[in-house]
């Protein structure tokens, strides 16, 4: 088989939708995971590499790791992974794939179902989790999809695509809606995370500098409250913790006539240096300057 792949700027192969390994050559192709299985004889699937065609596997058994974009998600049996075009991805080595695999070329569907379906919904997370109901919405639509791909002696080949573009376009849609609602509860999640997190550092800031030992207190892993905040304020827990920090110590040093090393010690700086040091790194100035400037 030629290497159609191309190979980008960063050095990271893309491969494009395999057409001649569909049935009938139309731009989709479903079918069972498993060992031996490839959209391209020579793709790398345990190397970081990209495809420019749609991804969506329903796995039969778990746990499965699989890499996109740079972060590690793990699916369980009956969770779906959908990765779309451009993504970078790589297959677990140890993982073993079972389940069903679709693949969809772009420009097989027309624009007002790609868009009614989101399927250049970047902002979506790509691991999703149906419950029981919506899963097995999504078993049954996907099998009749199955079934309308291999029947290719049932239609002419015009007809059969066209019943393939429906038929996808239904699971599509239930995809798309289980996409956009695992979207929303992770938004609620994040939300919530970070509003106790932001009243444990409210409460506790004066003697907690720890992300570690707030997100244990909390009862969340450090990657959980790291995203939760990132997604609420843009920037690192500690951050956000250092930032409460100096404002209370600003807070101190301008309406307190307090003597600094009692203005660090207050803020959780048992010694007067480390806090001069820590003040000086977020402001630029020292604490004298400061309250100097300010009287």
């Amino acid at each position: 088989m030629a290497d159609r792949s191309i190979r980008g700027g960063d050095g990271i192969r893309t491969f494009p939708f395999p057409v001649e390994l569909s049935v009938g050559g139309v731009g989709m192709q479903i079918g069972p995971m498993g060992t031996g299985r490839t959209w391209h004889g020579d793709a790398p699937l345990e190397r970081v590499h990209r495809i420019d065609f749609h991804v969506v596997m329903l796995f039969g058994e778990g746990p499965v790791r699989h890499m996109v974009d740079f972060t590690e998600y793990e699916a369980g049996a009956g969770d779906l992974l959908w990765i779309r075009p451009g993504q970078v991805h790589r297959f677990s080595r140890t993982s073993e794939y079972r389940g069903t695999v679709l693949t969809m070329q772009p420009g097989f569907l027309p624009r007002s179902t790609v868009e009614a379906t989101g399927l250049y919904r970047y902002d979506l997370p790509p691991l999703l989790h149906p419950d029981p109901a919506r899963l097995a919405g999504l078993r049954d639509a996907l099998g009749q999809l199955r079934r309308e791909y291999e029947d290719t002696a049932t239609l002419p080949l015009s007809l059969h695509t066209a019943v393939l573009r429906h038929t996808l376009t239904a699971f599509l849609l239930r995809l798309a809606h289980l996409a956009a609602s695992s979207a929303e509860a992770q938004r609620q999640r994040a939300d919530s995370t970070f509003t106790l997190f932001r009243d444990a550092v409210e409460r506790d800031f004066a003697t907690n500098h720890s992300v570690s030992a707030y997100a244990d207190a909390l009862g969340y892993s450090r990657r959980t409250l790291v995203r939760a905040v990132r997604a609420a304020t843009g920037e690192t827990p500690k951050s956000f913790i250092d930032k409460r920090v100096v404002l209370e110590a600003k807070r101190l040093l301008a309406h307190t006539d307090l003597p600094i090393g009692r203005v660090g010690a207050a803020v959780g700086f048992p010694d007067a240096a480390n806090f001069s040091k820590f003040f000086h790194q977020h402001t630029d100035q020292t604490p004298a300057a400061f309250r100097a400037e300010l009287r």
